[in-house]
């Protein structure tokens, strides 16, 4: 028998194969009852999937309203501006007006589904660069299978929705890829674009704390600031300043989910002038302050 060499590297044979690296990473998973979901041009830089055990629930996308169907999950890209609101107690027509909480065993699921929202969300990020998909929301069946991974999940959730067991961790996991191999060749364009805005598009992401100029990245690839510039546009649909500062507010979200840092710490770290200037920026990407994203005063 022969052997190939390098097995160490993982692959016994000499035949190369070729893997797309997408690395999923959780950010939340919440099941509530909702009396009151008035969320109006939400923008945030994760994923989100969503699905209603009941009617009632609307979900709003360029000035068009679409009725939630417990038949279907919804996936929501990065940077989608959209609103959402439960038909049966819609009160507010801006802002961010929650009123609603977990579900747990204590609750009689049938009472709250008469009068309330049943909603299952979860919150992720897939990395470079499947972060940066143009916005939009995709309506995926839900199949007997995802039917399956969901009932386990919404379960869990009303037993235990802090301390996950690594079983419920792989059962999440598996449901969001599953989920998400379902939307079709949308997710999937952003990895053909040009190499030279991928390398800059991933060192964007490695230095996302120092102050980065147009031209300093155009000479990473050799190009004039102005070149790289269209050329940037025209693969990722945003402006290169725009697409940075998206990318900063994106990490600031992350370190406000899990860290304890101050907003002037994360206004520092990433490299803005002053926390006004970072607060400016977070509002006008985000639609909320960086004070409301802080205490959690936003939700699904």
């Amino acid at each position: 028998m022969n052997f190939v060499q390098n097995t160490e590297l993982g692959d016994p044979s000499a035949n190369k194969q070729n893997f797309i690296d997408v690395k999923l990473k959780m950010l939340c998973c919440r099941y509530w009852y909702l009396d009151l979901w008035d969320c109006h041009d939400m923008i945030f830089p994760f994923w989100r999937l969503y699905w209603n055990k009941n009617t009632g629930g609307q979900l709003t996308f360029q000035k068009k309203t679409y009725e939630i169907d417990p038949n279907y999950l919804y996936i929501i890209s990065p940077f989608t501006s959209f609103s959402t609101q439960f038909s049966k107690n819609h009160k507010y027509s801006t802002g961010i007006h929650v009123a609603g909480k977990n579900l747990s065993e204590r609750h009689n699921i049938d009472y709250y589904e008469k009068r309330s929202l049943i909603h299952f969300f979860t919150h992720f990020n897939l990395g470079t660069p499947f972060d940066n998909v143009f916005p939009g929301i995709f309506k995926i069946e839900l199949t007997d299978y995802l039917k399956e991974k969901l009932d386990y999940l919404t379960e869990r959730l009303t037993i235990e929705n802090q301390d996950f067991k690594l079983t419920f961790n792989l059962k999440l996991q598996s449901f969001v890829r599953e989920a998400i191999s379902n939307i079709g060749p949308e997710l999937w364009k952003t990895i053909n674009i040009d190499d030279r805005v991928l390398f800059v598009h991933r060192y964007i992401e490695a230095n996302i704390d120092k102050k980065l100029s147009n031209t300093q990245l155009a000479d990473l690839v050799n190009m004039a600031p102005n070149s790289f510039s269209r050329l940037f546009k025209e693969e990722m649909d945003i402006t290169l300043h725009n697409f940075i500062q998206n990318r900063k507010i994106a990490k600031a979200c992350e370190l406000f989910e899990h860290s304890n840092a101050t907003i002037e710490d994360i206004a520092h770290n990433l490299g803005f002038s002053d926390r006004y200037h970072f607060s400016r920026v977070f509002k006008t990407i985000t639609g909320i302050t960086p004070a409301s994203y802080k205490s959690g005063k936003y939700t699904s």
